[in-house]
């Protein structure tokens, strides 16, 4: 099946999925269109094995088990939270994924799932158990237009995807620490209390920048880029105080005539939430090196959009000073 088809498959899905989700009546039919339409599964009913029956203190059953690439699915309705705990049959109380993976132990060895899947129609929570410890990747029914690859894991053994986003990811956090530590360099006291909180702030910012430009937060590919490179290094700090400036004010509140004086500044839009907030961050001056860092490398040379925010989001914290 071509990128196309899948693409519109899968819009197709949403449109006919995000107000259904009865755990009993529609979790058959679900899968069974998820892997004929948008995986390209020829014959699912022969690929997924439904209501596996497996031995615990009584006869229990798996909604889902896919034995070719070794996935097990537990499926809820959707208006079940998949953080939360459901009492069972026996009285006990397990999340989804703790359910899931009480039916894993009881599994002959060969039979032991790779990869655990909860889903409750709007979500689907991906685990890989060869990193039992990790945090699931989360895939929203409403992004399947363009997440559906994060899930041919389910038909392609070697689950090149998710691989590759984790490693992209990896990278991602690698990236972070070189700028961090080339901005460490810059602050006057680096061990000031201040200081410590401005550069994890920056960075937050920085960062958040990259990936607005390649996501297409900022409307404009490599916007944030273009507007950097206009400067000199020595004059990066005054931009970037003014560009942070300009993101926390809404565009009515602006500078009537900012448009005339810096029309590629104006074009940046207003981001809500408090990222960019006026508090006052200590910005310390940039270097040739810390600029080829921020635009070749981080810029250029790296698309942010395809990171994981779950892998990254650990390696970013495990980046900054706490």
């Amino acid at each position: 099946m071509d990128v196309a088809t899948q693409k519109r498959n899968a819009k197709k899905f949403i449109e006919e999925w995000q107000n259904r989700g009865h755990e009993r009546q529609d979790s058959q039919s679900f899968w069974i269109q998820l892997l004929r339409d948008v995986l390209g599964v020829e014959e699912p009913e022969q690929f997924i094995r439904f209501e596996e029956k497996v031995k615990l203190t009584h006869d229990s059953f798996i909604d889902g088990y896919i034995e070719q690439t070794h996935v097990l699915i537990e499926q809820k309705g959707s208006s079940k939270d998949l953080d939360k705990a459901i009492k069972q049959s026996d009285g006990s109380l397990l999340t989804p994924f703790q359910q899931a993976q009480r039916y894993a132990m009881a599994l002959s060895y060969s039979k032991r799932p790779r990869w655990i899947v909860t889903c409750n129609f709007k979500e689907f929570r991906v685990y890989d158990m060869e990193h039992p410890n990790s945090e699931p990747a989360k895939i929203e029914l409403s992004d399947l237009a363009a997440d559906y690859y994060r899930l041919e894991f389910l038909v392609d053994k070697t689950n090149q995807h998710l691989e590759k986003e984790k490693q992209v990811s990896l990278s991602a956090g690698e990236l972070v620490g070189k700028i961090y530590d080339a901005l460490l360099k810059q602050y006057k006291n680096p061990d000031d209390e201040h200081s410590q909180k401005s550069i994890n702030q920056l960075c937050v910012r920085l960062v958040f920048c990259l990936y607005a430009e390649d996501a297409g937060i900022f409307g404009r590919k490599n916007m944030f880029h273009d507007y950097l490179e206009q400067f000199k290094s020595r004059e990066l700090r005054r931009v970037l105080i003014r560009l942070f400036r300009v993101l926390d004010t809404k565009e009515k509140d602006r500078d009537p005539y900012l448009a005339d004086d810096d029309p590629k500044l104006a074009e940046f839009p207003y981001v809500n939430g408090g990222m960019f907030s006026s508090e006052d961050i200590e910005i310390p001056p940039f270097t040739d090196e810390l600029r080829d860092l921020l635009l070749r490398k981080a810029s250029d040379e790296f698309d942010w959009s395809n990171i994981s925010p779950t892998i990254f989001g650990a390696v970013f914290e495990s980046t900054l000073n706490p």
